[in-house]
């Protein structure tokens, strides 16, 4: 089966893109609602043990974590180290079960795709892009978003220019929805000889 890597910057439109390939009926795997799972399920007493008073109720707290990590490398990197199998086991799961409803095709939407070494597990990659300006209006239009939050976000992420330079297929997300829509078809016309190999 085909895996299409789906990634891109904050506000540049990769969660409006993976829900036209679901209107398409592509399978997705949507690696930051795995996580929402894990903080609210299997991660959760893990994350306790390694950071006291991260957990409420039974879940996992994100602005609690975010202060505990925040600014401290080998933190972070401990949480990744539960995090991380937990969400690989999903996306593997996912990957499984798509495969058993005879999909040729999911799209594996993965946030952090290249930050995280995910290219190697996708077939192509395709990444959401947008001009600076409308990038920014997005993101501050969030609830809760600051100008600070964004530009720290920003740092964490690879610029997009960089992940423009390693993209396999790059969709452009400033043009509105129905040009996106158009775009995505004429994507999966021009996949469709690979996905017959596949």
């Amino acid at each position: 089966m085909f895996r299409l890597g789906l990634t891109g910057s904050i506000g540049t439109g990769k969660s409006t893109t993976a829900a036209i390939f679901r209107e398409f009926g592509i399978p997705v795997y949507d690696a930051d609602a795995a996580v929402h799972e894990l903080y609210a399920g299997e991660a959760a007493a893990a994350i306790e043990a390694e950071f006291p008073g991260a957990v409420q109720h039974g879940v996992v707290d994100r602005k609690r974590l975010g202060a505990i990590v925040s600014g401290n490398p080998e933190r972070f990197k401990a949480l990744e180290a539960i995090v991380h199998p937990l969400v690989r086991a999903k996306e593997e799961a996912a990957i499984a079960a798509a495969e058993k409803a005879g999909a040729r095709l999911i799209v594996l939407d993965i946030p952090l795709l290249f930050e995280t070494g995910a290219e190697g597990r996708c077939d192509a990659i395709l990444v959401t892009v947008v001009d600076a300006v409308e990038q920014k209006r997005r993101v501050l239009a969030r609830p809760g978003m600051s100008e600070p939050l964004f530009h720290a976000i920003l740092a964490r992420q690879m610029s997009m220019d960089e992940k423009r330079r390693r993209a396999h297929m790059i969709l452009d997300t400033g043009r509105g929805l129905e040009a996106a829509r158009a775009d995505i078809r004429t994507l999966l016309d021009e996949l469709e000889p690979r996905l017959r190999q596949s």
